[in-house]
């Protein structure tokens, strides 16, 4: 595999030669200090370009400058692409490197995510503006304030009567979806509350909490991977349980920490029904 230092080279080198091509950006997690790095980073790259027709749609160049790849995307030629007259090369090459390829022809607007700038042929004065030292708090974790609080946990339990309706009805997939997107959104939202007021609100625990083992203690996060269940049905309801109770947990601790108010009647009501469920199942 080749090292980070020869893909940037390649990627600088590519830009220097091509005077169409006036700034290099680099974003995502090689651009954020608080990510751990290992081999399997991507790197999120944009050139800045006064032309964007020669490089829309135009994956010869790519291959001819960066290599064949095993496999590209390009959002832009798909179902739902942007419309926003930018265009993206997204390539895994023969080595394992990936690079995702962004050509852009608008100035760079800084909206606080973590930005490394790799070239600027315009000094400051055409597509990039001077940025300031990469950090990751766009990301941090926010304190709720009551309305989110009660939201999510009004949410959690509401939405696991759906859950329950679809074991019913032997929907599975259903089942599925309303357990580990709808219902486990909000479990997740508790979550970084809890490690918030923990270990202080400065810090992000990553795209769909991949940094909870980080900061949970030990007890609560093996509590929260029992709440992945198989396929069977047996299994997620206990999932369901383990779920239940660590979201009441997490939740009245968070309650007292900010001051809200718990209702345990809404948490009371759902699992009543739920218990209905389950007996008619038997």
């Amino acid at each position: 595999m080749r090292s980070e230092q020869e893909i940037i080279d390649l990627i600088l080198d590519v830009a220097k030669t091509d005077e169409r091509i006036r700034a290099v950006l680099l974003v995502g997690s090689r651009a954020n200090p608080m990510v751990p790095k290992d081999i399997y980073q991507d790197y999120d790259i944009s050139y800045f370009v006064t032309d964007i027709h020669p490089f829309y749609n135009n994956p010869t160049w790519v291959i001819e400058k960066f290599g064949k790849p095993l496999i590209m995307q390009m959002p832009e030629t798909m179902r739902n692409p942007n419309n926003d007259g930018r265009f993206n090369y997204l390539a895994i090459f023969p080595d394992g490197n990936r690079i995702d390829l962004s050509f852009e022809f608008m100035k760079y607007k800084d909206d606080g995510e973590p930005a490394v700038v790799l070239l600027d042929k315009d000094n400051g004065n055409g597509f990039l503006p001077l940025l300031s030292k990469p950090e990751d708090t766009v990301w941090h974790i926010k304190p709720p304030i009551p309305l989110d609080y009660y939201s999510c946990c009004n949410n959690f339990w509401w939405c696991l009567n759906n859950v329950a309706k679809g074991i019913a009805r032997d929907e599975l997939s259903y089942v599925m979806y309303m357990l580990n997107e709808i219902v486990r959104a909000e479990l997740h939202y508790m979550i970084n509350w809890y490690i918030g007021f923990m270990h202080g609100f400065n810090l992000s625990t990553g795209k769909s909490g991949k940094y909870f083992k980080r900061y949970l203690p030990k007890d609560i996060y093996t509590r929260y991977v029992a709440t992945y269940p198989s396929g069977d049905y047996a299994d997620i309801w206990k999932a369901i349980f383990v779920m239940c109770d660590l979201f009441h947990s997490l939740a009245l601790q968070v309650a007292i920490h900010f001051e809200f108010n718990y209702r345990q009647e809404e948490e009371d009501g759902i699992r009543e029904y739920l218990r209905m469920v389950m007996e008619k199942l038997l």
